[in-house]
């Protein structure tokens, strides 16, 4: 497997000669984050043995949300989260993607636009929901940005879970939608897209930014069904705290390019792209999200405000989430060289000592 650390190591100069006028800081930080995840850079922490006295140091992972080494723990706990807010309805997965006339604006107003796209993507399901005839009332979503495409390319788009149900506060009534010969129908994919870019395009402009002077009448929105939502769950959460590619992925790194893997939505085969070691490294970059932003987002009945709600949901429905149980992957333990006994962690981030280790990061020093 080749880590991405190793591809930055290598690529890190032509890079910065090419695109550092391009970069902002959080694209630097992360970057030096993730070249330097467990590497003599990193705080370290000290392990012992629980079998003989033999001990050592090793170092900590950068916890960086971009890099594909950590937030595992976080990933896992964000799906047992959700799992524990399902309803019993079916669920239905949402797709609104922005267009591409548009994605010049998101890259220049990153933290806006995406915020915008989220927004305007809840409400819209909110009215459907609210004049849809069977629901008439306030809907639920979980929400997750997404910014780049299989391929990696720039494509900010949103997917929301959402369950075919709702609550009317006024009448304290609960709704869903009732099921037909050929399953659950929740709402028009082409009336929701022109709703969608009514809303997105009203939103941009009252944030005072300007629009180009050509873009699509029509935009694109998808709605799948997925059944009890548990399948859609995982895999949100699968690329939820990965970063933006895995390094199994990463097949070679020669030559002064880098050839990775990737699977064709449309053809569901697996294909390779193969590009210079600098391009490569900004399609891992332009996806680095603003400081603070939340790219993960619950709504409506399903905000983490309403646990006592869905609690009451789940006791008056008599519905048990904890039959949904998330895949886990136990963590591999650390094992002592001399004997075989598993190490224990006895103290943490301790500061490096080693020869040539910078305390400051240079890439972030530059951005400063």
């Amino acid at each position: 497997m080749i880590r991405l650390a190793s591809v930055i190591a290598q690529f890190e100069a032509d890079f910065m000669t090419q695109f550092r006028h391009r970069l902002g800081f959080e694209q630097l930080r992360a970057l030096w984050a993730i070249g330097h995840c467990r590497t003599p850079a990193s705080p370290m922490m000290q392990v012992q043995c629980t079998g003989c006295p033999h001990q050592k140091r090793v170092p900590h992972s950068c916890g960086h949300r971009h890099c594909p080494h950590c937030q595992h723990h976080e990933s896992q706990q964000w799906l047992e989260r959700q799992m524990q807010r399902l309803v019993p309805a079916d669920y239905f997965f949402l797709t609104f993607t922005l267009p591409a006339e548009l994605r010049g604006l998101a890259r220049a107003h990153a933290g806006v636009v995406f915020d915008l796209l989220m927004r305007c993507a809840w409400e819209t399901v909110h009215r459907f929901s609210q004049n849809d005839p069977q629901l008439q009332g306030s809907p639920g979503a979980i929400a997750v940005l997404h910014t780049h495409s299989r391929r990696l390319d720039f494509h900010p788009h949103v997917h929301l879970v959402v369950p075919a149900a709702a609550l009317d506060a006024a009448k304290q009534r609960w709704r869903r939608k009732r099921r037909g010969k050929n399953g659950t129908y929740l709402f028009n994919e082409k009336a929701m897209a022109k709703v969608f870019r009514a809303k997105m395009l009203a939103a941009i402009e009252a944030a005072g930014i300007c629009l180009p002077t050509c873009y699509p009448r029509q935009w694109v929105a998808h709605c799948k069904s997925v059944g009890s939502g548990e399948k859609a769950l995982i895999y949100l959460g699968r690329y939820l705290y990965r970063g933006v590619i895995r390094e199994e992925d990463i097949l070679a790194c020669d030559n002064g390019r880098v050839r990775f893997r990737y699977r064709n939505a449309k053809t569901d085969k697996v294909e390779q792209r193969s590009l210079a070691g600098a391009d490569f490294l900004w399609l891992i970059v332009q996806h680095v999200l603003p400081k603070g932003f939340r790219r993960a987002r619950n709504f409506g009945f399903l905000h983490a405000n309403c646990k006592r709600l869905i609690g009451l949901l789940h006791l008056l429905l008599k519905f048990d989430p904890g039959r949904f149980r998330p895949p886990r992957k136990a963590r591999p333990p650390m094992l002592c060289v001399c004997c075989g006994a598993v190490m224990a962690i006895v103290r943490t981030r301790i500061r490096s000592t080693s020869p040539g280790v910078v305390a400051v990061p240079p890439l972030a020093a530059v951005a400063i």
